[in-house]
């Protein structure tokens, strides 16, 4: 019986060939965007899984409670790691590390900039790390070592062995090569191209190491197995209060891996989601776009009804069981389904090398393991019982007597579920849409000042040392319209500090301040504008000058603040208020910020690009005058555009994969209103024959088929417009600066989804609107 049902099946579908290709077109893309999707996903929820110490890693992180706000801050003092292994039995291995940072490698003529941190003495005891040469027991006992990823020792030695040769570091030591270790995996959250111990004989880390106010570091903890985590964070507490007792603003915690990645952002001191927003989101979209597929199954299906209805009333007059009807129907829909999987599979393989550069991963169908092919499977039959459930219920339905008597009418009725199910479909294309123009906008948002055409290059001793002659190089290029330096890239807040002195300032203030130095032509070179007062002119004077922004005047309660006296380690007159620039993160408020003036060393030469120079011809002409004057340094820059644009790396990729995705949406929702359009045309042929024997043009044949549809999209719309206005004023609530939602975006959208239904029926339509009505008149 059951081969039975699948032969029927199989002719069936190839006896309604138009059908089956249709459904089959859009199951295919279905799954083509949900495999994608779950690759995706799994790879997020797998991250940093490859530890085998995965779930007992801790960071140790701070609240720090200021007056203005709760800072959530993952900087230590070096001393930390060590005193917690050596004072506390319940800690098994505690770790410090550096943030990463870009240094010059070196080895002969090859010089490189690569990506690297320095590692207390357990890191390869805590974390898991493959080692292709070398031993973890012995890579970092010697301080003048270094480990290199395989990439890196690619890129520095080519093909020979490096163990125990050396490689020049920031051209001021040499490093022993005694490991390589296979490059970090993709979903990994430590991402490295080189390893170095730390030197306790250097000065500097010396005199960190017996400091406990500097917090630059960053330190993990893996307790023994059973530690009660509890008592564990309030001796973290105390060893810190022991040694900083004036410290009253910090509360420290251990944050788990397992959250590392998916629940890393805070507010308020407390976890308020992260990247799990993100899996949450693309797994519905994911959801969505697959239902999208099989809404169009279903309408489909029971659009072309009457055919099977015949059929049906014959097997039920020869005996057969409703639930022999339905079995037949899901059969045929699960097949599609299969054929469906077997194109995805194929269109998945084809496009996962343009999908991971965008999403910058390394995924791949992991065709080896048998979760794959039950996760296959489960994705086969679910997507074929959903597609069909409503076709196999509603046909196995049929009065027998009255479909062979041929008095069977779908009716309106009938048609209900269908226009329920397109109202459905682009309710769906209404927001996806509405939601990736609003993302774009907000990520798009000014910041305060001008990001386009800004260059930043790293600075270097020489540079600073002949600063004067390399800027006014850069100008005499024809390239560069402004120069200016700072001791910080303009995307990074990397010095943070308590307030200044003034006159009438509250007792116990804890104001938090961003703090930025820079040379003269700030304002000019950045694009930035002065709500009073004057930038740096670079005379003797601006070294007792400061300039603060907006959000600095307000939380100090300042009304007339040009000319007055703030006291920060000596004293300082205000010269200029900035408007308030986006520094730090785009999602919190922006820090009350003073402005130094410092014509003695920077860490970022930045350049403003002449309007309408290609960039190419810029930096070839940056590359010379740095060659000239720092020749051991090779330039290396970034567009501050790009840099900026890396707080909203997940974002602007989720934007993306919405676009995509939405776009894929929409042209499945395409197919099932040109396929609805086609039966629809189909069934009143006649009607719009004997219409034009009438006198009716071919512009009123039009309307009549198009209206229809046309009614559906604006209940669509209707419907869509406030619960899209509703998703997305809560997205961006968490943005402090945030745009505002025109009504005129969804009249947009709208105007777009009703131009597209018209194109789209207009075009199935046109064919039988132009035809003889003879012909029209003589089919059955």
């Amino acid at each position: 019986m059951f081969e039975n049902y699948i032969k029927v099946a199989w002719r069936n579908l190839f006896r309604n060939k138009g059908f089956s290709l249709t459904n089959i077109l859009g199951l295919t893309i279905g799954m083509t965007c949900t495999m994608l999707i779950l690759l995706w996903v799994r790879d997020e929820l797998g991250y940093d899984k490859f530890h085998s110490n995965y779930n007992n890693i801790y960071q140790v992180i701070a609240n720090r409670d200021f007056k203005n706000q709760m800072m959530t801050d993952r900087n230590m003092v070096l001393p930390l790691a060590s005193s917690l292994e050596a004072k506390y039995p319940q800690v098994k291995y505690a770790v410090v590390t550096t943030y990463n940072n870009d240094q010059l490698l070196a080895v002969n003529n090859t010089k490189l900039s690569k990506s690297g941190m320095n590692v207390s003495v357990h890191f390869f005891n805590m974390y898991s790390w493959k080692f292709l040469k070398g031993s973890p027991a012995t890579a970092l006992k010697e301080p003048s070592s270094i480990i290199l990823t395989e990439s890196a020792a690619i890129a520095l030695f080519g093909k020979e062995d490096p163990i125990n040769k050396m490689v020049r570091v920031d051209n001021h030591k040499n490093a022993k090569v005694v490991a390589i270790l296979a490059d970090p995996p993709g979903n990994s959250t430590f991402q490295f191209d080189f390893l170095q111990p730390f030197d306790y004989s250097d000065s500097n880390t010396t005199h960190s190491m017996s400091e406990w106010i500097n917090s630059s570091w960053q330190v993990f903890v893996q307790p023994v197995e059973g530690a009660n985590l509890a008592k564990l964070t309030k001796n973290v507490n105390k060893l810190k209060a022991e040694h900083d007792p004036k410290d009253k603003i910090s509360t420290y915690f251990l944050f788990p891996m397992t959250n590392w990645r998916l629940y890393s952002n805070f507010k308020n001191g407390k976890a308020d989601g992260g990247m799990i927003d993100y899996v949450k989101l693309l797994s519905l979209i994911a959801v969505i776009i697959l239902l999208t597929a099989c809404i169009n199954f279903m309408n489909l299906s029971t659009a072309r009804s009457e055919k099977r209805a015949k059929e049906v009333g014959i097997r039920k007059t020869l005996g057969s069981e409703k639930w022999q009807l339905v079995l037949q129907f899901f059969i045929e829909s699960i097949i599609l389904a299969a054929i469906a999987f077997v194109l995805s599979a194929i269109a998945v393989s084809l496009l996962l090398p343009a999908f991971n550069l965008l999403v910058d991963k390394k995924l791949s169908l992991p065709l080896d393991q048998s979760f794959f092919w039950l996760a296959s499977l489960c994705l086969i039959v679910v997507t074929g019982i959903i597609a069909g459930s409503y076709p196999a219920l509603y046909l196995s339905s049929f009065n027998p007597v009255k479909t062979l008597k041929g008095t069977f009418l779908t009716g309106t009725k009938a048609a209900l579920p269908r226009h329920i199910l397109v109202v459905g479909q682009f309710v769906i294309s209404i927001l996806l849409i509405s939601a990736t123009l609003i993302v774009y906008l907000q990520i798009h948002k000014s910041i305060g000042y001008d990001k386009n055409n800004l260059l930043s290059l790293v600075s270097s001793p020489l540079i600073d040392k002949n600063y004067a002659a390399v800027k006014n190089d850069l100008l005499s290029t024809g390239t560069i319209s402004a120069v200016t330096r700072a001791g910080t890239s303009l995307t990074q807040v990397q010095w943070r500090s308590g307030p200044p002195d003034w006159d009438g300032k509250p007792a116990n203030s804890m104001i938090i301040f961003s703090c930025m130095s820079t040379d003269m032509d700030m304002a000019k070179t950045l694009g930035i504008r002065f709500v009073e007062g004057k930038d740096f002119s670079g005379t003797p004077s601006d070294s007792s000058s400061i300039i603060l922004n907006e959000a600095a005047v307000k939380v100090m309660g300042l009304k007339h603040p040009l000319g007055m006296e703030l006291r920060y380690g000596k004293k300082f007159n205000v010269i200029g208020v900035s408007e308030n620039i986006v520094m730090g993160s785009p999602f919190k408020p922006v820090d009350p910020t003073m402005i130094f003036y410092n014509s003695s060393y920077s860490q970022a030469v930045t350049v403003r690009l002449k309007a309408g120079v290609s960039p190419q011809k810029a930096i070839a002409a940056i590359t010379a005058v740095y060659s000239k004057y720092s020749p051991e340094f090779p330039l290396s820059y970034s567009f501050v555009d790009q840099e900026f644009g890396k707080k909203f790396i997940t974002e602007e990729l989720i934007s993306k994969l919405t676009n995509i995705f939405a776009g894929l949406a929409i042209f499945i929702c395409c197919i099932g209103i040109a396929g609805l359009a086609s039966f629809t045309i189909e069934k009143r042929i006649r009607e719009i024959g004997i219409r034009k024997v009438l006198g009716a043009t071919v512009q009123q044949v039009l309307m009549l088929i198009s209206t229809q549809f046309l009614k559906l999209a604006l209940i669509a719309f209707v419907i869509a417009v406030p619960l899209t206005w509703w998703m997305m004023t809560k997205w961006l609530s968490t943005y402090e600066y945030k745009i505002t939602i025109s009504i005129w975006l969804f009249v947009a959208v709208g105007f777009l989804i009703l131009l597209l239904t018209l194109v789209v029926v207009g075009l199935n339509t046109l064919r039988a609107a132009m035809s003889n009505p003879v012909k029209s008149l003589h089919t059955q």
